[in-house]
């Protein structure tokens, strides 16, 4: 009966996503969880925390396969909401800030001391600023989550992501720049245009971090925290407010992009930010050179992750859009990550 109530209830958080519309709490108990994850086998893993509701949800290849009651900072201690990744993953660890207090199944979402890891949860806030989560789930969680990952934290009632079209890479072509490359010049690897650097080699394989600030008029792409390619973001028309967050998704659509016809276009979902997308007016307000577009369009993988903001590069006022300083610290061996 439990298995089919909790079917019931991830079934109607699928048509709320589809329908765009915010899902209604679950009713669950103080340290209660629904874990399925054989709704989707495979694919990126995401997870967003929504600190009203104190609840945290898990989609894998855009379907959620979890849920689960967390608890977060306390006031004066505030859990800070933003676009993150799991930078670092223990499954034994202690506080380094808080007289060596446990935290089990410890995944690091900034160096400055927020994570998610397992602990008590009261069905309110009472952390100094970590996610925690019920035991049982973050033991389960730690095992389908990898170094890299996407982890949402909103300050509002969950909105479950959406399929979208952030038409950015590929893009349509600014004005005055071919619109595609011979399928002979293909053979050779994407080289950007000048402006623009490109070097993967700096960095090991994984799913990348790709920021655009409209403030800053850059787009900068990572790869295991370290930088690898960086260049100019043309505003083309009109203004950009706020701030929007992707994660690539497995497959494609079967239709080709405008400017990469050679390409087809990606699997996106929308982890982050209200409104409709609106892929022609996205495309028709920024602009990144073509070749730079397909070079980090081969190097996509799913689960990597696309911000665009208005904000600064770095940690922006009230939201952090990327956290990627300090250094790369590996998993530990069977930990679920590369």
């Amino acid at each position: 009966m439990r298995r089919l109530l909790a079917l019931c209830l991830l079934g109607a958080c699928t048509v709320a996503a589809a329908q765009g519309a915010p899902a209604a709490p679950l009713q669950l108990l103080p340290g209660e969880y629904l874990w399925l994850p054989e709704l989707s086998p495979r694919g990126p893993v995401l997870m967003l925390v929504s600190l009203p509701e104190q609840r945290a949800y898990v989609y894998r290849n855009g379907v959620r396969i979890g849920v689960a009651t967390v608890s977060t900072g306390k006031p004066g201690y505030e859990t800070p909401t933003g676009v993150f990744t799991i930078l670092q993953k223990k499954r034994e660890h202690y506080s380094n800030l808080y007289d060596d207090a446990p935290m089990p199944f410890m995944q690091r979402l900034t160096w400055d001391g927020v994570a998610m890891h397992a602990g008590r949860v009261p069905g309110y806030p009472a952390s100094h600023g970590c996610v925690r989560l019920p035991h049982a789930f973050s033991e389960k969680l730690f095992d389908v989550t990898t170094r890299g990952m996407t982890v949402v934290i909103v300050d509002q009632a969950n909105r479950a992501p959406m399929l979208a079209d952030p038409a950015l890479f590929p893009a349509p072509a600014p004005k005055g720049l071919p619109t595609s490359t011979p399928l002979p010049r293909l053979q050779s690897p994407a080289m950007p245009e000048p402006g623009y650097t490109w070097a993967p080699e700096q960095a090991p394989p994984g799913a990348l971090t790709v920021v655009v600030s409209t403030l800053d008029r850059q787009v900068v792409v990572l790869r295991e925290g370290i930088e690898i390619g960086r260049g100019p973001v043309r505003i083309l028309d009109g203004t950009f407010s706020g701030t929007l967050a992707y994660l690539l998704l497995e497959g494609t659509d079967g239709q080709a992009p405008a400017v990469l016809p050679d390409r087809p276009r990606r699997r996106w979902l929308r982890v982050h930010g209200e409104g409709e997308d609106d892929p022609a007016r996205l495309a028709g307000m920024l602009g990144v050179a073509p070749g730079f577009s397909r070079a980090v369009y081969d190097a996509m993988v799913p689960g990597t992750s696309l911000v665009i903001t208005d904000q600064a590069l770095g940690v922006a006022s009230g939201l952090t859009v990327l956290q990627a300083d300090g250094p790369v610290v590996p998993v530990e061996p069977g930990s679920g990550g590369p």
